[in-house]
């Protein structure tokens, strides 16, 4: 696996330990042909992912995803009682690149990280993190540490 970019990360990137990167892609690989979602929590101030929440796609869809309701709620409490934040939202593109797609921007609900990983190459599957801003969408330092 590699991350498209390995640059220093400040307040605005993502540091993700290599054990959770493993695991989310494992993650993807499983939930194909779908698209497999995830949420991570950690010290927002630093984007340190701390935590690891894999979840379910309500919509069991390659296209599209969104986290079952039940494990939303599960989830966000558990952050919240562990002293986190909500870091990153992690989501796989089985077919298509790691770039937010018109609906994945449409239906972004949370000031997270947006974490996509494609495994359009099944050997070689790419992370790549993005922030949704109020008027625009920039790619952010990822480091897989």
């Amino acid at each position: 696996m590699r991350a498209a970019r390995q640059p220093e990360v400040a307040g605005a990137g993502l540091r993700l330990p290599s054990e959770h990167a493993r695991r989310l892609i494992d993650h993807a690989r499983q939930e194909l042909p779908n698209e497999a979602c995830a949420l991570l929590g950690g010290d927002g101030a630093t984007g340190t992912v701390t935590s690891l929440h894999l979840a379910r796609n309500r919509l069991a869809s390659p296209y599209r995803f969104d986290v079952e309701p039940e494990d939303l709620v599960r989830t966000l409490h558990d952050i919240e009682a562990a002293g986190e934040a909500l870091v990153a939202i992690f989501h796989s593109h089985p077919g298509t690149p790691a770039v937010l797609s018109p609906s994945d921007l449409r239906e972004a609900r949370y000031p997270a990280v947006q974490l996509v990983a494609s495994l359009v190459e099944p050997g070689l599957p790419v992370l790549r993190a993005w922030r949704i801003g109020a008027d625009d969408v920039n790619e952010v330092p990822l480091l897989v540490v």
